[in-house]
């Protein structure tokens, strides 16, 4: 038995009977240094030793969620709220309803785009513009795993085909890791050639709004939310804005979204927005409301050190090439049927490129794909299981900010949604751009 099926299965079905995902990481992790030979001693001592590897991005979330509520305290995000308000209107007519809807959509999705490219924030957004909008998702009955299914669209599909931003990350990767294995390609080709895999994307968005989650669907108004109505004035909404700035430009000038968040709380602590004495509390509720991001992705580096100790990761590649023969179409579906496992144990879609391409980019050549079908080949395989996978801050940072109130569950209404709708589709479309390009 390959120890990352197992592994990764067992982490997926034990997240699906919804236990803890922490737990269900951490065991994963048992079952799979077990399976692969490692012991259960070296399986925990590789797992601890993985755990340091995300502590930068766990008190990076965490800080960003203090940035959050002390930027929902200034009162900037309910000042967004009451705008809402006013174009919604308390209306009950129908058309003026699916208007608001559609705006309050496009609004979001326009956001989670900009966060890969245009204003590389990745998830930082969510804590801040989500849970204050949660009264007019409730308003309008809209069905929260709709929300989840239009910020993850925006979170992977930009970067997967737009050249900017978190896609120049990637597509460099692409291409590095393409080249090294073998196959010289340009970069102005990974767009092109991922435009058909993203456009599978882009039909499960749609059958998400117009088809799966279309009904309306009852939540309550709870009196626990996290973020709570305060007052604002239009100085409070200006500082606001400007440690937005700050915090971006420090974030891209540094490269580090700790100094960045840091940036930002101390322009709204200099502000008067929020008293001294209260600065403490508010900060610890900020990292309260991140620290299950933060747990989930330190717990996932130690479950992505134990597979890949195991050297199964590598196995699985290798025998899914020697299963394939001289057949390419199935090569093309084994080959993304793969990524998607490797993805989704690992947890990054950035990572598994180098994974995948060493074995992939020859076996394509070998087959005879084209350039393009296997920079789409190889591409895709990467993407999958970004959408859908427990671990993934894709679907992190959607259930973050919709479950402030305890009414989303993080897999069957963000990871489940996700999963049907993007990988699916990503699979059916890569599985085409293979063989057509």
């Amino acid at each position: 038995m390959n120890a990352v099926i197992v592994a990764v299965l067992v982490m997926l079905l034990l997240s699906l009977f919804r236990v803890n995902v922490v737990l269900s990481l951490i065991i994963g992790s048992l079952v799979g240094g077990l399976t692969g030979g490692l012991g259960i001693e070296k399986t925990i001592e590789v797992f601890a030793n993985g755990l340091g590897g995300s502590a930068e991005v766990a008190l990076s979330y965490a800080l960003l969620g203090g940035f959050a509520v002390a930027i929902s305290q200034a009162g900037l995000p309910n000042a967004l709220v009451d705008w809402m308000l006013g174009v919604v209107g308390g209306s009950e007519d129908k058309k003026t309803k699916r208007f608001s809807k559609a705006l309050i959509l496009s609004l979001i999705l326009l956001m989670a785009i900009f966060s890969q490219n245009l204003i590389p924030i990745h998830i930082a957004f969510i804590p801040i513009l989500i849970p204050p909008l949660l009264i007019i998702f409730n308003e309008l009955k809209l069905d929260r795993r709709l929300i989840a299914s239009v910020l993850t669209f925006g979170l992977v599909a930009p970067y997967v085909l737009l050249p900017a931003g978190f896609g120049k990350i990637f597509q460099g990767i692409l291409q590095t890791n393409i080249e090294d294995s073998g196959l010289v390609i340009s970069a102005s080709d990974i767009p092109v050639a991922m435009l058909i895999p993203v456009s599978g994307m882009l039909v499960g968005l749609l059958i998400a709004i117009f088809i799966s989650y279309r009904k309306p669907r009852t939540y309550q108004q709870s009196s626990n939310m996290e973020v709570k109505k305060v007052g604002y004035t239009k100085r409070s909404i200006i500082f606001s804005v400007i440690a937005i700035i700050a915090a971006l430009g420090i974030q891209l000038l540094t490269d580090s979204m700790i100094v960045g968040a840091l940036a930002g709380i101390i322009v709204i602590y200099l502000s008067g927005s929020i008293a001294w004495n209260e600065a403490d509390s508010l900060l610890t509720e900020g990292m309260k409301m991140m620290a299950f991001i933060g747990f989930v992705m330190l717990s996932a580096f130690g479950f992505a050190d134990v597979l890949k100790e195991t050297g199964d990761v590598a196995g699985l590649v290798e025998g899914a090439a020697a299963a394939i023969g001289d057949n390419k179409s199935l090569a093309a579906l084994l080959m993304l049927i793969v990524g998607l496992l490797v993805t989704m144990g690992i947890g990054s879609s950035f990572s598994t490129i180098p994974v995948i391409a060493t074995i992939f980019v020859p076996l394509c050549m070998e087959l005879g794909f084209s350039p393009m079908a296997t920079i789409a080949i190889v591409g895709t395989a990467a993407a999958l299981g970004d959408a859908g996978s427990p671990a993934s801050d894709s679907t992190l940072g959607p259930t973050a900010g919709l479950n402030v109130d305890g009414q989303h569950n993080h897999i069957w209404d963000t990871c489940v949604p996700t999963f049907l709708h993007y990988n699916l589709p990503l699979i059916v479309f890569g599985w085409i751009a293979a063989l057509v390009l």
